[in-house]
């Protein structure tokens, strides 16, 4: 980690006031940590805007389980699919089911598979939350 530089902010008094509200109901304890919190992922998001750039994250559906063809078409698709790492199914009533898979790979092919698997035939919502390892980030 480099050396610790302070530099100033200047906001309006409202702006402040709000985020000052945040903080407080986020849990953290300086504004320090806060904007280093925003910062860094600034930094993660823009890492994701290179489509050659691996990413990690999680894919979330909620599956409607009449209609579940998400994992016939995992099944029939051609090979493995490397961008999933695993893949954990929870039924949540008689009629939906949650599935969450670990995915891991470049950003676009990542991008690619969950807007497949989302558009899928009995997909309810899904949801794809993206980070990286923070390489680049102390």
């Amino acid at each position: 980690m480099g050396s610790l530089i302070r530099f100033g902010v200047s906001l309006d008094e409202d702006l402040l006031k709000l985020f000052d509200q945040l903080l407080e109901k986020k849990g953290y304890s300086n504004r320090s940590e806060a904007i280093r919190d925003l910062i860094r992922d600034m930094l993660i998001r823009d890492e994701w805007e290179d489509p050659k750039d691996k990413v990690v994250g999680t894919l979330t559906v909620i599956v409607d389980q009449k209609l579940n063809t998400i994992t016939k078409k995992l099944a029939q698709s051609q090979g493995p699919l490397k961008e999933i790492l695993s893949t954990m199914h929870v039924q949540l009533d008689d009629e939906n089911s949650l599935e969450v898979s670990a995915v891991k790979g470049c950003a676009k092919k990542v991008r690619e598979l969950a807007n497949e698997l989302i558009g899928t035939k009995g997909v309810k919502h899904g949801s794809l939350v993206m980070t990286t390892t923070g390489k680049k980030i102390k």
